[in-house]
């Protein structure tokens, strides 16, 4: 009777996991790690929705598009987070993106009314550096000096990419000048963000390209306050990163509420202490001590989503010919 019991037992259990749905996405390296977002988000969305939620990280934001679009319709993924504005047209124009409308008010710093993507957090990209560093004022003061740097792939990481559309923003067809002057400076170009600033804070280089908001993890969770972003005169290229569901997801409804779940108080309130990031929809209690000391770029760079792709593919260019020299 006590065997018969245990096996009823068993069964129940095994039933009830079967019946749980399963959410998959897809997402960079640093969000699923044991201090990125991932481990609060995944527990407050399993703790409303009845489901599991499965944060698959794969390499940086940049990867993922390129992971998506391999497989195609037949993708594993019901969402992807951790795209961003330069990738929003090539992302939309694969068709492999369903409409998703958030019914909320951004706290964004330009207007919002995408119908597929919804953004989750924003930033400014920056050089960040010791403040012992006599930083450069802009992008010509740092070719012109002796200062290591290390910056992403273009290819792969988000950050890379925005790199090359902060310089083509700032000097449009003095871009190429700008790469052959910078490319006694880098130390190396590395695959993804979290590479990169390992490496920076291994002492490899003086500045690692990186967000204007990352002093303040130095600030909050380590009481450091030895680390600053350089502020550049020609102004600062701006993320804003998004999320989607995925076409073929063949758990629509789950999707459309994790969307909706990354605007609430739940995700949008762990975003600035663990993606050290600007949060899309502010948080009642507002933005943690220590982020008013962060830098305030006096210019705001972002060419429309819709002009990335071909900027991006000549931005691109100029780069890899710069560089190979």
């Amino acid at each position: 009777m006590k065997y018969l019991a245990l096996a009823a037992g068993v069964l129940t259990a095994t039933a009830t996991f079967a019946d749980t749905p399963i959410l998959t996405v897809y997402t960079y390296d640093s969000f699923v790690s044991d201090w990125g977002p991932g481990p609060v988000i995944e527990s407050a969305f399993e703790a409303t929705c009845g489901c599991d939620l499965r944060l698959v990280g794969v390499g940086d934001g940049a990867a993922l598009l390129a992971r998506v679009r391999l497989e195609g319709a037949h993708s594993k993924a019901d969402v992807v987070l951790g795209l961003d504005t330069s990738l929003m047209a090539t992302a939309a124009d694969t068709g492999l993106f369903a409409p998703h409308i958030a019914e909320v008010e951004f706290d964004l710093p330009v207007p919002w009314d995408d119908p597929i993507f919804v953004p989750y957090d924003w930033g400014y990209f920056a050089f960040v550096h010791d403040r012992a560093t006599n930083a450069p004022a802009n992008f010509r003061d740092l070719a012109a000096s002796d200062l290591k740097i290390i910056i992403q792939d273009p290819r792969s990481s988000t950050p890379g990419l925005g790199l090359l559309l902060w310089v083509k923003a700032a000097y449009g067809d003095e871009a190429p000048h700008i790469w052959a002057g910078l490319s006694d400076n880098i130390v190396t170009v590395t695959k993804g963000w979290s590479e990169a600033y390992g490496l920076f804070l291994d002492g490899e280089a003086d500045l690692v390209l990186s967000y204007t908001t990352s002093p303040a993890y130095h600030l909050i969770a380590e009481e450091d306050a030895g680390k600053t972003a350089a502020l550049f005169d020609e102004g600062h290229y701006l993320q804003i990163e998004v999320a989607a569901k995925l076409a073929g997801t063949d758990q629509p409804e789950l999707a459309d509420s994790f969307l909706d779940f990354m605007l609430s108080p739940g995700f949008q309130s762990a975003i600035p202490t663990t993606n050290w990031m600007y949060p899309a929809v502010m948080p009642e209690g507002g933005l943690p001590d220590g982020f008013e000391t962060l830098i305030q770029p006096g210019k705001a760079l972002l060419l429309p989503p819709s002009e990335t792709t071909a900027l991006r593919d000549e931005a691109l260019d100029e780069w890899l010919r710069e560089l190979s020299r």
